[in-house]
């Protein structure tokens, strides 16, 4: 089968498209032939080497972390009830034609979804309901999101808007801007702006989708008694010195710090953001597809900002 391997940490171009064996069911596992796979920001970090004591990658190692599409085998201990169903899958791979998942690593597909709008919200929905559960979101309150009309972000202010909240997007042009208002942002700003912060009036909640410079940004715009929650890590972590945060009065969650959440979490939140989007209270934004053998050109665009909403794999 088709399967992108990554030999050695490196660039877009250590992305090699190539022929591997088929995966086959273990106990307790589902081999599922996927249709559309996730690329999100972190795939390309771990393809540099980053992480490695959070989210550890040995290469040769297949990238992503699951996709969408349908149980082709199943193994000893698995109802066979699975076999032909629409699910999606997280795991520690997914670029390749067939992915191999433990039986609680799949979530089945409402009807009437697709792959690739299954695939679209099997991180990034998530993540967004994780983000927005961890903050106290009073309705008329003003939040600020930065990294508007990324993956998660551009899902997180749907579900803030949703929540009665007062959105601000921050993000970087005016297309993405335009987006954000579209979505549901009340306000929005142009963060590749010096300055853009001292635009913004002081919120209740910051979520962070970026890290670095830009998530220290972030922090300066939220009032005393808010909360600053980061999740970014495209510029490394924002790095939040904890004597300002406790005389400025603010909470700082690192979303990250603990590592990833419990499995079956994770599949309760995944479910909720598939009825979501099901019901059509979601909307993931995919505006970038690529054929399986062009992951690269995908990574590329991510690292460059050049992408609105969703990346996915089309296999």
């Amino acid at each position: 089968m088709r399967a992108v391997r990554v030999h050695e940490f490196g660039g877009p171009e250590a992305l090699l498209a190539e022929e591997i064996l088929e995966p086959v069911a273990g106990p307790g596992q589902v081999v599922v032939g996927l249709k559309a796979a996730d690329v999100i920001f972190l795939d390309t970090l771990l393809r540099r080497g980053w992480g490695a004591e959070i989210f550890p990658r040995h290469p040769p190692y297949v990238p992503g972390g699951g996709g969408a599409g349908h149980v082709l085998s199943v193994g000893e201990g698995v109802d066979p009830a699975w076999l032909g169903r629409h699910v999606v899958g997280r795991g520690p791979e997914g670029y390749a034609e067939q992915v191999v998942f433990s039986a609680e690593e799949i979530v089945e597909v409402p009807d009437g979804l697709s792959s690739p709008e299954a695939a679209a919200v099997l991180h990034d929905g998530a993540t967004a309901l994780l983000l927005a559960r961890r903050a106290k979101i009073e309705k008329g309150s003003w939040v600020l999101v930065a990294a508007a009309t990324g993956g998660a972000g551009s899902l997180l202010v749907q579900l803030l808007h949703d929540a009665g909240a007062r959105v601000i997007a921050a993000a970087r042009g005016a297309r993405k801007l335009e987006l954000a208002r579209e979505l549901g942002a009340e306000m929005t700003v142009d963060y590749s702006l010096d300055g853009w912060q001292h635009q913004v009036r002081e919120v209740s909640v910051a979520f962070d989708g970026a890290g670095g410079a830009l998530g220290k940004a972030a922090f300066d715009t939220v009032a005393a008694g808010g909360t600053f929650i980061t999740y970014g890590t495209s510029d490394g972590f924002a790095d939040i010195d904890p004597e300002l945060a406790s005389a400025r009065q603010v909470h700082v969650d690192n979303v990250l710090a603990a590592g990833p959440p419990a499995p079956a979490f994770v599949n309760e939140l995944l479910a909720e953001a598939l009825a979501l989007t099901a019901q059509g209270r979601l909307r993931p934004v995919i505006s970038a597809t690529y054929p399986l053998a062009e992951a690269s050109k995908a990574h590329r665009a991510l690292e460059e900002r050049a992408t609105l909403g969703k990346s996915l794999l089309l296999i």
